[in-house]
């Protein structure tokens, strides 16, 4: 009898877990102090690399990082990082490092478990605002990859407008 309500109990735990772990990926939203959703003048040490186009048809910039205070996660080295903004707005930031078993066990402690994706060979996390994906980069280095739910969403709202606004100019 006792056992019947003891399994619900532990699941009801393990899920609540996950789920704390996960608030601290949204707590963090974004890696050390560059944010998600932020203007690209909010950081320092930006600078402009060129004109892209997500997905083939966004029109977004994109942008390297040098400053210290990102030059290392704990004592893993951090070789690059770039920003993606559209409307200025910072959706995606890519994170090279070198290749370091720590920092697997370290985003595992901060954020619990992440899924296993085996097509892509990737470790992603996910909340309902972004995502943080986990891969080799090389033989030598890890890519962390941090994407912004809401200005992906913003991208796709614009792109209605336009066709809308098409629409009704015949």
């Amino acid at each position: 009898m006792k056992m019947k309500y003891l399994l619900p109990l532990l699941l009801s735990q393990v899920f609540s877990l996950q789920a704390q772990d996960l608030s601290e990926l949204s707590r963090r939203n974004g890696f050390k102090d560059i944010h998600l959703g932020i203007s690209i003048d909010s950081i320092k040490g930006t600078k402009f690399k060129k004109d892209i186009k997500e997905k083939n048809e966004f029109p977004a910039k994109l942008y390297d990082v040098d400053n210290d205070d990102y030059k290392s996660i704990g004592e893993v080295s951090v070789r690059s990082i770039e920003l993606k903004t559209y409307k200025d707005l910072i959706y995606e930031i890519r994170v090279i490092t070198e290749k370091d078993t720590r920092l697997m066990k370290a985003m595992i402690k901060s954020f619990g478990e992440p899924k296993y994706i085996i097509p892509t060979d990737t470790y992603n996390w996910a909340t309902e605002t972004l995502s943080l994906t986990f891969k080799n980069h090389s033989k030598k280095e890890i890519l962390l990859t941090y994407r912004c739910y809401p200005v992906l969403k913003m991208m796709l709202v614009d792109k209605g407008k336009k066709v809308e606004a098409i629409s009704e100019d015949f």
